[in-house]
């Protein structure tokens, strides 16, 4: 192609350019169908000749309209070499970049804007149409989080829902969730007919319509089914809740979630301290209680988040996926098996060190056989001279006397010199300062300031009550398993407690009294007075549960416990309650509520998309922003010229760009009317609307002066 700089003439300002389209590019393909895309380049430059002779186009006119249509050829070129066709609306909006370049060198030229393929899907190939929709999926690819603020047709919603399809297929995220302000979606559809899902449908039918055209239609009720693709109206995705009651654990023990403000620590699936970046009551909602086989249970909305993995997807070696509580009801078996596994603590939870009169193994040994009534001095009974001897090393200023057969005194050491009946015996007096001293064999416990320590005392305590009343079960074809024993519903509780802060599980079970055979201690009956409650434990790997040798020994002969695992069992109403949400900053957003549950309810590893966000309120948008977990992409689109909000109510779109404006990592995107996509009279419908608001607002000003 060549450019002449003068017309033949010689008039000034005029130029006459030369294009000569390459062979392999058949003239019907630069020009059109009947010359179309000749005749909008004429009706661009009405003030410029352009003919076409063989492959030859000439044109001649005013000298910087001229360069613009060279210019325009050559994008046109450069589109055609890439196999993609030249359309009427691709010219008009070629012509429409050209015109608006800044002169910058980094601009974007049309031919770039139009080649950007997001999705091929269908047999058809999804890209930005005009600068502002590249500017806009590009701002995407580069920022966590991104307005998309323009009229209707400007393509926010489609292209974004094409990133976000990108992102799934690319396993960039894991799942995709659509949601929508309804506003209408609240009382005033009470009198329609049809389940509440079936109300808001329509509300939510124009993400469903656009999901249809980027996947396969068979594949996304599975899709659906199994967490991947959520859609749901913003009303009901924030709603991811537990009742005020429900206990969270915290570095300093159990505290109702209602309770919590933002700054506070939480216990993390890390059992690392993690702060709550945000709370958010929810007002009164239906409960469901929430049971897992080994009896553990806590009480959550239907909407509240899971972490769970199925059989299959461990077989799979697939990621956990994340469900609401509504989403597995009626889907909990799978052939009879439990479907949904739950994820365990990773590591013990790490809780502040506390002072404690009495070494914690001490502590579990004479839980489990001591005599601690304070009607007499303190005894030990065991057949293990090694559980003598560790005891005695444990408890520094006492000296374990063997009284008769298996029984042993805890005496005091006097010091030198010094009258031994005068001074309390050490271990009644740290079992007094522990209110132990008057309990029996059915109402011992564990007291708080060792249930609540740190892990090395938490553990030494469970070696002590395993070491006197628990030890290994082998059986053939399974794998070993750890039992405890007792007769105190404390106790047992306890021990469960302690197996569950270390990232371990236990079942209960009961063994009456009433009915058993009696046992022998000497050779002569003896009556079971009370019920006994067993404990079957299993443990992490790495933690080791007996420090005496026999049991530690076949423990490990055994090959130890198998991995420990929890599965939901049941999903239960349990009534209406005043709810609350929190928001943690774990990386995974897990904490740990009732029963050392790790439950959720932020979204990680998600492309999450607001649409229609003008109308939102100011507190919807605060809420859904502080939704965004980790690895997650949100973006937000709407008309600020469309709010459908009450009277009186401001819109949170409106108001959220002057509060982020300057934060890292938001971005804003500003499309107008010339990125209409739609019928080209949408956008002059568009453009008319604007000037006429525009020129009442310049007269609502002057009445008011």
């Amino acid at each position: 192609m060549t450019q002449t700089p003068t017309a033949p003439n010689g008039a000034p300002g005029e130029a006459r350019a030369f294009f000569t389209v390459p062979a392999k590019h058949p003239m019907v393909t630069v020009l059109g169908s009947g010359d179309s895309l000749l005749r909008v380049i004429e009706r661009a430059f009405p003030g410029t000749d352009i003919h076409v002779r063989g492959n030859q186009v000439s044109a001649v006119g005013d000298a910087s309209e001229v360069a613009l249509i060279q210019r325009l050829f050559d994008e046109m070129m450069l589109v055609l070499r890439t196999g993609q066709p030249m359309t009427e609306d691709a010219v008009e909006r070629s012509i429409a970049m050209l015109r608006e370049e800044t002169g910058e060198e980094t601009a974007e030229t049309p031919s770039e804007v139009l080649t950007q393929n997001i999705l091929s899907s269908r047999g058809r190939t999804i890209r930005p149409k005009t600068l502002n929709q590249k500017r806009y999926v590009d701002a995407i690819d580069k920022h966590t989080i991104v307005f998309g603020i323009g009229p209707a047709g400007t393509g926010k919603t489609y292209l974004a829902m094409a990133k976000a399809v990108q992102a799934l297929q690319s396993k960039q995220v894991t799942r995709i969730i659509l949601t929508r302000p309804a506003v209408e979606a609240g009382e005033r559809l009470g009198f329609l007919p049809g389940t509440l899902y079936e109300k808001i449908d329509p509300y939510l039918r124009p993400l469903y319509d656009a999901l249809h055209d980027m996947l396969d239609p068979d594949s996304i009720p599975k899709l659906m089914a199994n967490g991947t693709i959520e859609v749901a109206p913003l009303a009901y995705m924030r709603g991811r809740s537990q009742p005020v009651f429900a206990n969270v654990l915290t570095p300093d023990g159990w505290r109702p979630i209602g309770s919590l403000g933002v700054g506070d620590l939480v216990i993390g699936s890390n059992g690392e301290p993690t702060p709550v970046l945000g709370v958010y009551p929810q007002g009164e909602r239906d409960i469901y209680r929430v049971s897992a086989q080994d009896g553990s249970w806590t009480l959550c909305c239907g909407e509240h988040l899971w972490t769970v993995r199925t059989a299959s997807d461990k077989r799979r070696n697939k990621p956990w996926r994340v469900l609401e509580t509504q989403d597995m009801i009626g889907n909990l078996r799978a052939a009879h098996a439990r479907r949904y596994e739950l994820p365990l603590l990773t590591a013990p939870v790490a809780m502040p060190e506390r002072e404690v009169p009495m070494d914690p193994y001490a502590l579990g040994l004479l839980l489990g056989d001591g005599c601690i009534t304070g009607n007499i001095t303190p005894m030990f009974a065991t057949a293990d001279a090694e559980l003598v001897t560790s005891l005695e090393a444990a408890l520094p200023g006492v000296k374990v006397r063997h009284h008769n057969a298996y029984n042993y005194f805890l005496n005091r050491v006097p010091a030198p010199g010094e009258p031994g009946s005068r001074v309390p015996n050490p271990v009644t007096t740290a079992l007094r300062s522990l209110d132990l001293i008057g309990t029996r064999s059915h109402s011992k416990f564990v007291p708080d300031d060792y249930l609540y320590n740190s892990a090395e005392v938490r553990l030494a305590v469970l070696q002590g009550l395993l070491d006197s009343d628990g030890g290994p079960v082998t059986q053939k074809d399974r794998t070993c398993r750890i039992q405890y024993a007792t007769t105190s519903i404390l106790l047992r509780d306890d021990v469960i407690a302690l197996v569950q802060s270390l990232g371990g599980v236990a079942y209960t079970r009961r063994r009456k009294a009433e009915g058993r055979a009696p046992g022998k201690a000497n050779g002569r009956p003896v009556v079971h007075r009370r019920d006994a409650h067993i404990v079957d434990i299993r443990l992490p790997e790495g933690i080791e549960p007996f420090r005496l040798a026999r049991k530690r020994d076949a423990y490990h002969a055994a090959g130890g416990n198998g991995r420990p695992m929890r599965f939901i069992d049941s999903i239960e109403p349990a009534g209406r309650e005043e709810t609350v949400c929190i928001q943690v900053a774990a990386e995974d957003s897990l904490y740990v509520t009732q029963d050392y549950l790790l439950t959720h309810n932020t979204l990680n590893d998600a492309f999450i998309i607001l649409d229609e966000a003008q109308n939102t309120n100011p507190e919807q948008m605060k809420m859904f922003l502080t939704r965004l977990g980790f690895d997650s992409k949100i973006v937000i689109t709407g008309d600020i010229t469309q709010v459908d909000l009450p009277g009186g109510t401001k819109s949170g779109l409106r108001q959220v760009r002057e509060i982020l404006d300057g934060v890292p990592d938001v971005h804003f995107s500003a499309l107008t009317s010339q990125d209409v996509v739609r019928h080209k009279l949408v956008g002059r419908i568009v453009d008319a609307y604007e000037k006429y608001d525009s020129a009442n607002e310049q007269r609502t000003g002057r009445n008011g002066k």
